[in-house]
């Protein structure tokens, strides 16, 4: 504990932004570090509990009050060296997660929590200034090949790990650049690009080997695949995005959300993009369907390419403003959540379920929405129920909707068919999560294609947790973290 005090004497700081106004003229990150000064007492502010938490709700099990500690006594190295036992890459988690260490926080009970999220970044944003971010390089080499197909970070964190046992690993990605949902999924301005390449440059000094360009099933064959590699990691994400089936879908104008965020992604890299191929927003009124992150990342990028309006709709009804904390801690609570894209500039319309879209000339031109009401059963299930009446409909103006209603499970294409892969109730790859094999030897699957979409810290974990299982599988035993 930094300073037995510190959490009576300092108030939770959130970290300063650039202004709405002028964040949205690029797509850079926008979040101001904390000074010294602050970011020592936000430190301070951990009470080191005999029973953290906040280390029990982390996937990853970051060993966050003994870090917290280290920056306040300002050693930093060291608090890098612990923040890495548990975390390949806290420069992305540190961005994106939500964290809900947080949300866990035995201050959150009655005062505000520390604000974890920012000390963590603030501890690999300085390992990367000094200079301590450097290659783990194991030099005593086994004889063993490992295939690691997907280089999000599930595929990354595991390719790593099995690296760093002494193995050779080969990661296989079908798109032009390694980092799957990280590199075309998640918006510039949540998470600059250059941490994922210094992170592959670091692998590569590891000895990983990156293809990329390469689909497994469809421009390799997946049984070439399985002759070659000792073991096979797979790490494809669950990306069939939920579609809406309603009248008039078939319209120009109506997009998936990765396809419009993959664009901007590829623009940002500095790609050109085809006129017919640019999904664009600009001078258009936007709608996007869905309330979660991605939708949130629609709205940010929308307002950046200059839309002269963007609506969100969600299905659900309205959280409440705040949780009632006797309740929900330390769990992760429902509550309202105002993202920084929704502060650039949105309209929000909740317990509203699209009908139909309708079109001018092939292109989308308006949707019809019907309020909702959601309803327990005598069963006790929520039953959604389209409201009646002269004000139970809504017509918007649109010329771009946007789709981001989430994910189901993994693409149906030839890998899964050509490895003869058992296949769960949800469409993921069938496994565990004590050793993530496959119902086919040395073939082992991790994360979102595996668990169904969710956050990337768990792709994390479940990648450092399959390398464990791939080194024993091969090894008899595994000196990595589990």
């Amino acid at each position: 504990m930094g300073k037995v005090t510190g959490f009576l004497e300092h108030d939770r700081a959130e970290n300063k932004l650039v202004s709405p106004k002028t964040r949205v003229k690029n797509f850079k990150e926008f979040i101001i570090p904390y000074s010294s000064k602050v970011l020592n007492q936000q430190a301070s502010r951990c009470m080191n509990c005999g029973i953290p938490y906040c280390h029990s709700s982390c996937p990853v099990n970051n060993i966050i009050p003994e870090w917290n500690e280290l920056v306040y006594d300002e050693d930093w190295e060291n608090a890098l060296k612990t923040l890495h036992s548990t975390n390949n890459f806290p420069e992305f988690t540190g961005r994106i997660c939500p964290a809900p260490c947080e949300a866990s926080c035995t201050l959150n009970i009655e005062d505000n929590p520390v604000a974890i999220k920012s000390i963590e970044r603030s501890i690999i944003d300085k390992g990367y200034e000094m200079g301590w971010v450097v290659p783990e390089i194991n030099k005593n080499k086994t004889d063993k090949k490992i295939a690691v197909v997907g280089s999000g970070p599930a595929g990354l964190a595991s390719a790593q790990q099995l690296a760093r046992a002494g193995h050779t690993v080969t990661v296989f990605e079908k798109n032009d650049r390694a980092g799957g949902l990280l590199r075309y999924g998640i918006p510039n301005f949540k998470m600059e690009k250059h941490y994922i390449d210094k992170r592959i440059v670091q692998m590569q000094e590891e000895g990983v080997e990156f293809k990329c360009d390469s689909h497994i099933g469809e421009n390799i064959d997946a049984k070439e695949i399985l002759n070659e590699f000792d073991a096979i990691v797979l790490a494809c994400g669950s990306e069939e995005p939920r579609d809406l089936n309603i009248p008039g879908r078939q319209l120009d104008g109506i997009h998936f959300a990765m396809d419009f965020l993959t664009l901007q992604n590829k623009m940002c890299e500095g790609d050109k993009i085809q006129d017919k191929e640019k999904i664009s927003a600009k001078d258009k009124h936007v709608v996007v369907i869905g309330g979660g992150d991605t939708g949130s990342d629609c709205i940010g990028t929308s307002n950046r390419q200059g839309a002269k309006s963007v609506t969100q709709l969600e299905i659900l009804d309205k959280p409440p403003e705040k949780e009632n904390k006797l309740l929900t801690w330390p769990n992760w609570p429902l509550k309202l959540r105002t993202s920084s894209s929704h502060e650039e500039g949105v309209s929000r319309n909740w317990s509203v379920s699209t009908k139909l879209f309708e079109g001018y000339k092939n292109k989308v031109s308006s949707l019809r929405l019907k309020k909702v009401k959601w309803e327990r059963n005598k069963n006790g299930q929520l039953e959604l129920k389209d409201l009646s009446g002269s004000h139970s409909e809504i017509d918007i103006k649109t010329d771009l909707v946007l789709l981001a209603m989430g994910f189901l499970h993994p693409k149906k294409d030839k890998l899964i068919e050509k490895l003869g892969l058992d296949l769960d109730d949800r469409g993921n790859v069938k496994a565990n999560d004590f050793d993530y094999k496959t119902n086919q030897k040395k073939i082992f699957v991790s994360g979102d294609m595996r668990r169904g979409q969710s956050l990337v810290v768990w792709a994390i974990r479940e990648g450092r947790q399959v390398a464990h299982s791939v080194d024993q599988f091969l090894m008899g035993k595994s000196n990595l973290p589990y």
